[in-house]
């Protein structure tokens, strides 16, 4: 978010500095665009940094580039981080599977590894005891 708000600043300042007279004028909608295109990087970022994964008593909560799903414990089978995956995915009760975003190997394979078995714990431990 911060690098998003120095973009928007940065960007904002040159199109306000840009001679609007002069031998090189620039118009109003140069200078706006300028504005824009800060405004844009800030919200790309902002999209890019709200994947996240919380656990509570009554389940989990994947929160992914534009979604929010709830999940109770029941609900998740298996957690899975596999080699080549972009990020780690839930399969779910119903037979579909969610990505986790929030578990990337791209941001360091160790650690996702060790998120993705972390949760793969919690899940295990949440687990119905009728459930294999």
């Amino acid at each position: 978010m911060t690098l998003g708000a120095l973009a928007f600043v940065t960007l904002t300042a040159i199109g306000l500095a840009l001679p609007s007279e002069g031998p090189v004028r620039h118009s109003i909608g140069e200078q706006a665009a300028f504005c824009l295109a800060g405004l844009l990087i800030w919200a790309v970022l902002a999209l890019l940094s709200r994947p996240r994964v919380t656990a509570t008593e009554t389940g989990l909560t994947v929160v992914n580039l534009t979604s929010v799903r709830r999940l109770a414990w029941a609900q998740v089978v298996r957690v899975n981080l596999r080699d080549g995956d972009s990020w780690a995915s839930l399969d779910l009760h119903d037979g579909t599977a969610l990505p986790v975003m929030a578990i990337q190997p791209a941001a360091g394979r160790e650690a996702a590894v060790r998120r993705a078995r972390a949760l793969r714990a919690l899940v295990d431990a949440h687990a119905a005891p009728d459930r294999d």
